[in-house]
């Protein structure tokens, strides 16, 4: 449970600190106040870029410069991250961390606006929500995935000089091999654990189905099969960068990219309320859980369902929206903030 969170130089939050009780958090405010990067600041208490993606010199508030840290009282131990260079630093209890070891600490998911698309968008922003839930139940697979980007970046540079030596193409996929052999299978693993998690109600199921990329099953002997192909287009065309995941909605049996707006939203959410209660069954407590401008779109009937949902897990969630009113349905069950911008500074209020 997240207890404390205090920010400086973040975004446009100069200096924040907020309390929270364990219970959902809803955050209420007008565009542009800050609402967001809350929610950005406790997706860095996990692996990787947040949920914006952002570079680490690029969080920090203008124009007091990049030195930004977001630190926390996260089940019962003092983390902080900061920014160094174009990457960032961990500490928990005092003693430099991996982002890794965040990863094994405490679990982050979210679900922001950006992903409405996901179901119609390049199959890279499936891969990354795929990767992101990979990761919430396997705290290594970013590190797998790292090893796998380094060999495959290495190799592209050699088919684009059109290097012909076998023994150096041989070293680096058999890096690709092992290491991508690591990520198909933390996939596979997360789309059985989301589709077993999934439960009939106001929210779709989705059967899913996981199109690993060429060469999957022996990536080796396609990548040493494919370079004389590959050195002509200047890239490795096999593997699991080439991988794809779709969602059908069951009951319809209809694909995903089919469905109407309102029905891909809905579908998100039940994949991201499988991910918090297969999480939940796996280590004993539900995920915090991120939700930007997720009410906004949402017929009362799935909005309230939603917020039994979350309750139903005690699941600490971090929802935002522009008007306090979206959340009269938790009541006392959560705890309301409102953030508002004055003078160039966000101030948030607890009610």
């Amino acid at each position: 449970m997240l207890v404390d969170l205090r920010l400086a130089l973040f975004r446009s939050h100069r200096a924040l600190r907020l309390a929270f009780d364990g219970r959902p958090v809803a955050i209420s405010g007008p565009n542009g106040a800050g609402k967001t990067n809350i929610l950005e600041a406790v997706s860095l208490l996990s692996p990787g870029r947040g949920l914006r993606g952002a570079a680490a010199d690029e969080i920090g508030r203008r124009p007091d410069g990049a030195g930004w840290k977001v630190a926390a009282v996260l089940d019962g131990h003092e983390v902080e991250t900061w920014a160094e260079g174009t990457g960032r630093k961990v500490a928990i209890d005092g003693k430099a961390a991996s982002q890794s070891a965040l990863g094994r600490m405490a679990r982050v998911v979210w679900l922001v606006p950006a992903m409405d698309r996901l179901w119609i968008e390049a199959p890279e922003g499936r891969r990354r929500f795929l990767d992101r839930i990979a990761l919430s139940f396997f705290p290594d697979h970013a590190e797998a995935a790292l090893a796998y980007d380094r060999a495959m970046r290495e190799r592209n540079r050699m088919l684009r000089d059109g290097v012909t030596d076998p023994g150096w193409y041989g070293a680096l996929e058999a890096q690709m091999a092992e290491a991508g052999a690591r990520v198909t299978a933390a996939r596979v693993a997360a789309v059985a654990r989301l589709q077993g998690a999934q439960v009939e109600g106001a929210f779709p199921v989705a059967t899913l189905h996981l199109d690993p990329g060429e060469g999957a099953d022996d990536l080796a002997t396609a990548l040493a099969e494919g370079r004389r192909r590959e050195m002509a287009a200047g890239r490795t065309l096999a593997g699991p960068h080439r991988a794809d995941l779709r969602a059908v909605w069951a009951a319809k049996a209809m694909d995903a990219a089919m469905c109407s707006t309102g029905e891909q939203k809905a579908l998100l959410i039940a994949l991201i309320l499988a991910n918090a209660r297969a999480l939940a069954q796996d280590t004993g407590a539900p995920p915090l859980l991120l939700l930007d401008e997720v009410a906004a779109h949402l017929d009362p009937a799935r909005r309230e369902a939603l917020y039994d949902a979350l309750c139903a897990m005690r699941c600490q969630a971090f929802m935002t929206g522009t008007e306090a009113g979206l959340f009269a349905g938790l009541g006392t069950r959560a705890q309301a903030m409102t953030v508002a911008e004055a003078g160039g500074v966000s101030e948030v209020t607890t009610t």
